[in-house]
């Protein structure tokens, strides 16, 4: 019983921080763009988190479960270990208001389960790791060109076409929709890291698996998303409103890819990435506010190491 308590309660407390953490990150461009006040971002980020998790996120969990380590080698502790340990990644992250990668984390703390158990799927992994690099790459250099090349078009076209008003009215419709393309996406996507290792342990069912990451991700947006919000919308560089359509449609269309592909994405990557590609095409590379993409980049080389160690050292000591 207390084993099965700790389990949940391992599950809840991951998905709330990735809902505070990544997910949190899907509203962050319109937020700094001062299109959507905060509660209305995380509520949206919570209900479009937890439909994406039900309907989407199958195909990741699967992945987390029993792709990099075997699901028959995850004992129910095991499992509890890992989740915890990659929560306590994304709960630092939380601290310092820096957008961490939940599914590094996840993915790091089950590479620790792996190695302790001696059994890992390294070609698998080495897919993940290549979309790691290339998801974040991919979206600066989308988000570059559609800078460069389509947003001022797209200005001037809107200008001569249509009244102030109804252009208003466009943006605010498009954003809502670019808005909770990309809370589904990370639903679909970062729910996997809350349970799939509870999922390989037998402990949950998947679909009972992706309903309470889903659940525990919604919670953790309204609870604690704010703080994200502040630093990806308004901490990196500034944001126009049609400039943050394009960052939202970016991320979304990269990581509901990598969801149907079952590969654990960052989210928490791929927007910043998309924000300083599209500062970067119209203010130039010197406008992006480095401090922050520096602390930003540390902590996604760093938090996949920490989760990992903490899963190995725990798995070494109850052992």
């Amino acid at each position: 019983m207390i084993i099965a308590l700790a389990a949940i309660a391992s599950a809840i407390f991951m998905g709330m921080n990735i809902g505070g953490n990544n997910a949190a990150a899907s509203m962050g461009a319109a937020y700094g763009a001062k299109a959507r006040t905060k509660k209305q971002a995380v509520i949206l980020i919570a209900i479009f988190s937890l439909l994406g998790a039900v309907i989407s996120g199958g195909d990741v969990v699967k992945t987390l479960g029993d792709g990099i380590v075997p699901g028959n080698t995850i004992t129910l502790v095991a499992a509890i270990i890992a989740i915890t340990a990659s929560a306590l990644s994304l709960f630092i992250g939380n601290i310092l208001k820096v957008p961490v990668s939940a599914s590094q984390s996840a993915v790091g703390s089950i590479v620790g389960i792996g190695i302790f158990f001696g059994v890992l799927d390294t070609g698998l992994l080495s897919t993940i790791i290549g979309w790691w690099v290339l998801t974040p790459l991919l979206a600066f250099a989308l988000a570059f060109l559609c800078g460069k090349f389509i947003h001022p078009k797209l200005v001037l076209w809107l200008m001569d076409h249509e009244s102030e008003e109804k252009i208003r009215s466009i943006i605010v419709k498009l954003l809502t929709a670019s808005g909770c393309y990309v809370a589904y996406s990370a639903g679909a996507n970062n729910a996997a890291s809350a349970v799939g290792p509870l999922v390989g342990a037998g402990f949950f069912d998947q679909t009972t698996g992706t309903i309470i990451g889903g659940l525990a991700l919604g919670i953790g947006a309204l609870l604690i998303g704010g703080r994200i919000l502040e630093t990806v919308g308004n901490d990196i560089t500034e944001l126009c409103t049609i400039r943050a359509i394009f960052i939202e449609a970016i991320a979304a269309i990269i990581v509901h890819g990598a969801s149907h592909a079952g590969i654990p994405v960052s989210l928490g990557q791929i927007v910043p990435a998309a924000i300083i590609g599209i500062g970067c095409a119209n203010e130039g590379f010197n406008t992006i506010r480095n401090k922050t993409v520096k602390r930003i980049g540390l902590m996604w080389i760093t938090s996949p190491i920490i989760a990992g160690l903490i899963a190995y050292s725990a798995m070494k000591v109850i052992s």
